[in-house]
């Protein structure tokens, strides 16, 4: 997809990982269900590394079993138990994502969220962080989560914006793809959560932000804004 360059109309986030820095909320969690299931610490980028595939994926990292456990749910149910007593008190924004929101607002570039997040996490942690999107979509609001581009189409449509005048901004293979099929230009978020042997390089995103101090210069690349 070209950039949409001057018909930019909106930027839509993923929200782990991308928008919103998380892991830290999680990585103590993980370890708190290690400890209670009699299993030592483990390395805290492991944990970092699969905050984007959501609770499922780390009670399988933290515990090692699957989800035909019997235990599972209910490992599942403890963890989320234990995010929610401490949601949002670690997580922080990107560096330079807070200028980048400011720089959108200054050029009426409406923004939303389009996140694999369930609501009932998603609203508290925009909330403690004082986020205000045009637009939120959660897996509750649709019927196909990403990679399906269901999400991202509800949020273009909120934020009366076609697609080809959006750019959606992800760090997973799913986000990526979820852009592309909804006919949006991609930039991949390198710096966020990415599983050991993956790449960024190889979601065949439009453009890579190696860091979240780029996105300025990516969306807007006529400029030369400095997003410190």
């Amino acid at each position: 997809m070209m950039h949409p360059g001057a018909r930019l109309r909106a930027v839509i986030f993923d929200l782990d990982g991308t928008l919103v820095d998380t892991a830290d909320d999680f990585i103590p969690v993980v370890q708190q269900l290690r400890e209670e299931c009699g299993h030592q610490p483990m390395d805290a980028q492991r944990i970092r590394s699969q905050v984007s595939n959501g609770s499922r994926a780390l009670v399988k990292l933290a515990l090692d079993i699957s989800e035909e456990d019997s235990r599972f749910e209910r490992f599942r149910q403890r963890l989320l138990d234990l995010y929610a007593a401490i949601l949002g008190s670690h997580a922080t924004l990107y560096p330079g994502v807070d200028n980048l929101l400011e720089q959108l607002a200054n050029r009426g570039i409406a923004w939303g969220i389009a996140t694999n997040k369930p609501r009932e996490y998603t609203v508290p942690l925009l909330k403690k962080l004082a986020l205000s999107p045009g637009s939120v979509v959660c897996p509750d609001d649709v019927t196909h989560a990403k990679p399906h581009p269901e999400s991202l189409h509800k949020v273009c449509k909120e934020l009366l914006c076609e697609t080809k005048d959006a750019v959606y901004l992800g760090d997973h293979l799913r986000d990526i793809e979820a852009g592309k099929r909804a006919g949006m230009y991609t930039i991949a978020a390198a710096y966020g959560y990415i599983e050991d042997g993956d790449s960024a390089s190889r979601w065949d995103a439009d453009v890579i932000a190696a860091q979240s101090e780029e996105l300025g210069g990516l969306l807007f690349p006529e400029s030369e804004l400095a997003y410190a």
